[in-house]
């Protein structure tokens, strides 16, 4: 029974259980990936019927389908993009899967590195399985997932990776507009960034107490780009490429074009044309309402006024704090 559920890519490997070196699999057929917002337990409708799988038992039991993967800093279009590659018979895209957590959670309580490599390796192995013959996988991971980047490109050599990232002032304006909950979020990353080793820009501890809102979220932004920095050093823009959400939104053709060849999918230029023009760059990522990129970008002028002062003066002073501390403000290897 283990070997036909590791084996079956509708049996979603969804979290681990490291006391136990188990793998919890839940049914989630393709239409199943398709309605949840994300892959985590609020919105997958199998979450509590799990079957649990030693991971030793569910290693190397399916088919392993060319593994990519889509970074991100967090309100900056990842979830569309990672709907866009659900492509039938080309490729799939997988919306921040519970179990990457699962891993980020059980290194900072201190698994030791060797351990979370190995089963990093057969976690990864099983989100590589293909829902059909032929199909790349595109893993898009929970930004809290990012300390994480690094050791996900070392353990698959033959995987790409793109970082997408929103420009500063359009991550400032999403925490704005999100009232209460997002300040909390920026805060609740930051205080996971300084727990991972993630921040270094000059600081001492009691500083970051002192900071507004919007200057953690900065500091976040900051951190994020710095990690992004040193990852494209180590690999190598034939491996990684940047893109920020504007440039998705403004040429889509032109990005995904560029990312599909990046990602080796080798899409037909009628199915890239019937994408780029389909419901996927037409719809709330999260609600499916109508939202094009028109849409998007009145959304985000008429919330960024109500706070244009404290989002112009947090740029002017994260600028500061990236010269100092050497963050681009812009990352290398750009995909367009």
């Amino acid at each position: 029974m283990s070997h036909k559920i590791a084996s079956d890519p509708e049996w979603l490997p969804h979290r681990y259980d490291s006391s136990r070196g188990h793998v919890h699999f839940i049914r989630a057929s393709r239409n199943d990936h398709r309605e949840a917002v994300f892959l985590t337990d609020e919105y997958l409708r199998n979450a509590a019927n799990v079957q649990a799988v030693s991971l030793d038992a569910a290693t190397g039991a399916g088919d392993e389908a060319p593994l990519h993967f889509v970074f991100h800093s967090a309100y900056c279009c990842s979830t569309l993009l990672a709907r866009a590659f659900d492509l039938p018979t080309i490729s799939m895209g997988l919306k921040e899967p519970q179990i990457l957590n699962d891993l980020s959670g059980w290194r900072s309580r201190g698994a030791q590195p060797q351990d979370l490599a190995r089963v990093m390796a057969g976690v990864l192995s099983l989100l590589a399985r293909p829902f059909e013959a032929g199909e790349a996988v595109v893993v898009k991971p929970s930004n809290l997932v990012n300390g994480l980047a690094g050791l996900m490109m070392h353990l698959k050599p033959g995987s790409n990776a793109l970082f997408l990232y929103a420009p500063l002032r359009d991550f400032l304006g999403s925490i704005a507009r999100k009232g209460i909950w997002g300040r909390l979020w920026v805060r609740d990353l930051m205080v996971k960034q300084m727990q991972e080793g993630l921040i270094d820009l000059g600081f001492q501890g009691d500083d970051y107490l002192r900071l507004t809102d919007l200057q953690a979220a900065a500091v976040g932004w900051l951190a994020q780009h710095a990690l992004f920095a040193r990852i494209i050093e180590k690999f190598g823009a034939g491996r990684i490429r940047t893109l920020d959400s504007t440039a998705l939104m403004k040429a889509p053709d032109a990005a995904m074009g560029t990312l599909q060849a990046h990602f080796g999918l080798n899409m037909e230029a009628d199915a890239l044309k019937a994408l780029v023009e389909g419901p996927v760059f037409k719809q709330h990522s999260k609600t499916d309402s109508d939202f094009d990129a028109d849409a998007r970008e009145a959304d985000r002028q008429a919330g960024d006024a109500l706070h244009a002062e404290e989002i112009e003066k947090v740029v002017v002073w994260a600028e500061a704090v990236a010269r100092n501390a050497g963050v681009p403000m812009r990352l290398a290897a750009s995909l367009v």
